[in-house]
């Protein structure tokens, strides 16, 4: 049985997330902000979801339609094959989100999904009433531009959510996020990553399971484990053939910060991620490493945006101290994300290459330090800006 697959994800890792999906063996039909789509059968369904380190969710697409009135959004709905996957017995809560569209009323768009959905049902199964005691299928919509997208979801929790990661400091950076600055920094096996505000540890932890070919959702459970379409025995499949790319590595990576707290469940996460032999953790301010002799480096950093930790101010100043303490490290290259629109003036230099990305709702930018020459302080450099597309 064949599928349209969704995969969404953070806004401006579309690309990264096509890559990925490609690399599976599967083609990419669709690129629009935040989700990529492609076609595959109930083993792509197991795949995408153990596998996929920058996707946020993996849905099953049953159709789209344009719908500028809820009359449109209730017969669209109901013309779609919901009982090819919802049984008689099983349950089916409708969430969803709408965005430049007519219909702005998510409690009303629910109302008229799920009576639509109940309305199909009906006639296929001889109801009035469904118990809604079995297997929970998750109905979502999607409405951008008048245009509905009705799914299943066959996550479960999100994606981001590894396993490895039970506590957090005050402003963690999400896991698929994290993935996607390791992957950006070009991790190498000859060159040592460290992260100096590491907080939970996320970020070294995703570059060594990364480097290692440890699946992102190998040691977790999904939703759609429990369809009959997706057998148990795919899923075993797919976690074995997972389990069969693990590689030792020789990668390694610092995870420093100036809070004793945080490095300690930077140590629990890493231990939980089975990375832990590849990361030292220790504590250290930022504003004051030192280049370890001999050793190439990458500085990559998600430090305090001054919007959920700190104050604006505090981070500020944190920026112009680490300035000058990650130039010394040349040619060391460097990666920083952050919130803060100034942050380059702060940091003292401008970034080579500006991508931005999204830490959950918060929009940031990855300034990226890849070249020794420096460049004229203020001058504009071509071609700065980068997209996920």
């Amino acid at each position: 049985m064949k599928f349209e697959l969704v995969a969404t994800c953070l806004f401006g890792l579309e690309k990264l997330l096509g890559e990925e999906i490609e690399e599976l063996g599967y083609e990419k039909t669709s690129v629009i902000d935040g989700r990529v789509s492609f076609f595959g059968d109930a083993e792509a369904v197991a795949l995408a979801n153990i596998k996929l380190r920058f996707a946020e969710r993996v849905y099953i697409k049953l159709g789209g339609f344009r719908a500028e009135s809820f009359d449109a959004l209730f017969e669209g709905v109901r013309a779609l094959p919901w009982e090819e996957f919802i049984g008689k017995c099983d349950a089916f809560p409708v969430k969803g989100h709408s965005v430049r569209s007519a219909l702005v009323s998510i409690p009303d768009c629910q109302a008229i999904v799920k009576k639509a959905i109940v309305t199909r049902l009906s006639q296929v199964y001889g109801l009035q009433i469904f118990p809604e005691t079995g297997v929970k299928y998750q109905v979502v919509f999607f409405l951008l531009n008048n245009e509905a997208a009705l799914m299943i979801d066959t996550s479960g929790d999100p994606l981001y959510k590894r396993g490895y990661r039970r506590e957090t400091g005050d402003a963690p950076i999400r896991e698929t996020l994290a993935a996607a600055i390791a992957k950006l920094s070009r991790p190498r096996e000859e060159v040592l990553l460290w992260d100096p505000m590491c907080g939970s540890g996320t970020i070294a932890i995703e570059a060594a399971m990364m480097m290692r070919g440890i699946a992102p959702g190998v040691r977790r459970s999904f939703a759609a484990e429990r369809y009959p379409f997706v057998p148990e025995a795919v899923w075993n499949a797919a976690r074995e053939e997972a389990r069969e790319e693990e590689h030792p590595s020789a990668f390694r990576a610092y995870a420093s910060d100036i809070d004793p707290a945080m490095l300690s469940l930077a140590e629990d996460n890493a231990r939980r991620a089975g990375v832990a032999d590849a990361i030292k953790v220790f504590r250290a301010d930022a504003a004051l490493i030192r280049k370890p002799e001999g050793v190439r480096g990458t500085i990559v950093t998600n430090p305090p945006y001054g919007e959920r930790l700190g104050s604006l101010r505090e981070a500020e100043q944190l920026y112009r101290r680490i300035g000058g303490a990650f130039r010394a490290l040349a040619p060391w290259q460097v990666y920083v994300i952050t919130s803060h629109p100034a942050f380059e003036k702060l940091y003292g230099r401008r970034a080579d290459k500006v991508r931005k990305l999204y830490n959950g709702m918060i929009p940031c930018y990855l300034y990226q330090y890849f070249k020794n020459d420096r460049g004229a302080e203020g001058t504009e450099k071509p071609d700065r800006r980068e997209t996920g597309k």
